[in-house]
């Protein structure tokens, strides 16, 4: 099969290289209905995710991790990678600046805990650690503060998530839980 010249995604020794002209003939699809329920009430919730979920007993379902004396562990149900976190003080408030200073403190010591579980059940090569506080920042939730901690991989971020607007786990929130959860049992 001859290559055209103008590629525009092509593997070394590959027989094909998708070119700008070749976008257009065909159509890939990637079904991910669970992502369904964020599209249906995306910006419709009346009460926060993470107050509603603190009132489920913990497992799979409300995906809660750990909960310490200030704070909970929580993996993000849209995750950027597998393994994505989230700590939450259990106080609602929109800022840090509202917590008290023992919670700021513990959000950051079970961020650093977080890390070091995910270092072991992941093997990641870096971690995203932030806070997007206010909707301008980028903040889902933005009435009840919380951190994000993001393990990260060399070439994570690959054709899918840059061309198509799409993220391709390999595995899912249930295995993902039970396997944090399971290292963080075992850690303390």
């Amino acid at each position: 099969m001859a290559k055209k010249t103008i590629g525009f995604i092509a593997s070394p020794g590959a027989d094909y290289a998708v070119t700008l002209e070749d976008e257009f003939l065909f159509m890939n699809y990637l079904w991910s209905p669970w992502r369904m329920e964020y599209i249906r009430n995306h910006n419709k919730e009346t009460v926060c995710a993470f107050c509603t979920e603190l009132s489920r007993p913990d497992g799979p379902e409300n995906l809660i991790v750990h909960r310490s004396e200030r704070v909970f562990l929580i993996l993000n149900r849209f995750p950027y990678t597998s393994g994505h976190l989230m700590i939450v003080p259990y106080k609602h408030v929109p800022t840090l600046a509202e917590l008290d200073p023992p919670s700021r403190n513990e959000l950051l010591e079970v961020a650093n805990q977080a890390m070091q579980i995910l270092k072991a059940v992941y093997h990641p090569q870096g971690f995203n650690v932030g806070m997007n506080i206010g909707e301008a920042a980028g903040a889902g939730i933005t009435g009840h503060v919380h951190m994000h901690v993001v393990p990260r991989w060399m070439g994570d971020t690959n054709f899918m998530s840059s061309l198509s607007g799409t993220r391709v786990l390999p595995e899912t929130l249930e295995d993902s839980f039970r396997r944090i959860q399971a290292a963080w049992k075992e850690q303390s």
